[in-house]
């Protein structure tokens, strides 16, 4: 089979080895359930200070969709609250005393991450943080809708 074969498989399976081991420092540190995509918004919501969903969602990079489903997520867990914004259709996201109280371990816990990140990088060929930055902007330049059609049509 080749290599560009069961792409969408294998990138899944890769991030679901990634997330697992981030998971697992959040267990080793008593926080048995805290996903992984809970602390970009933990994080940007302590620096930036309240906001609403779709901000948060274009500073950590993901859709609306995915930042409501984390922000709605985080609301059950008692670490967010939402409010009303400006406009009825806005919810404004902040952080809570119980979120507030994390964000020490959290931003250790980061630190710990991005730098096991750049050693998994410097081990190998090709960073992965440049390919993957390099294949989202060829994406974005060509979605895979696009090639899939050209291919089919060929």
């Amino acid at each position: 089979m080749a290599s560009h074969e069961l792409l969408g498989t294998r990138l899944r399976h890769l991030l679901d080895r990634l997330d697992a081991g981030v998971a697992a420092v959040y267990t080793d540190l008593g926080l048995d359930g805290f996903r992984p995509r809970y602390t970009p918004t933990l994080r940007t919501l302590a620096t930036g200070g309240p906001s609403s969903i779709r901000d948060l969602g274009r500073a950590i990079g993901v859709t609306h969709s995915a930042a409501s489903q984390t922000v709605a997520q985080l609301a059950k867990e008692g670490l967010v609250t939402l409010s009303p914004g400006a406009d009825a259709r806005q919810r404004i996201v902040s952080l809570t005393p119980k979120a507030e109280s994390l964000m020490p371990l959290l931003d250790k816990e980061w630190t710990a991450t991005s730098a096991a990140a750049a050693e998994l990088d410097a081990e190998l060929p090709y960073p992965l943080s440049r390919l993957i930055d390099e294949t989202l902007e060829a994406l974005n330049r060509r979605p895979m809708h696009a090639r899939i059609t050209t291919a089919a049509n060929q």
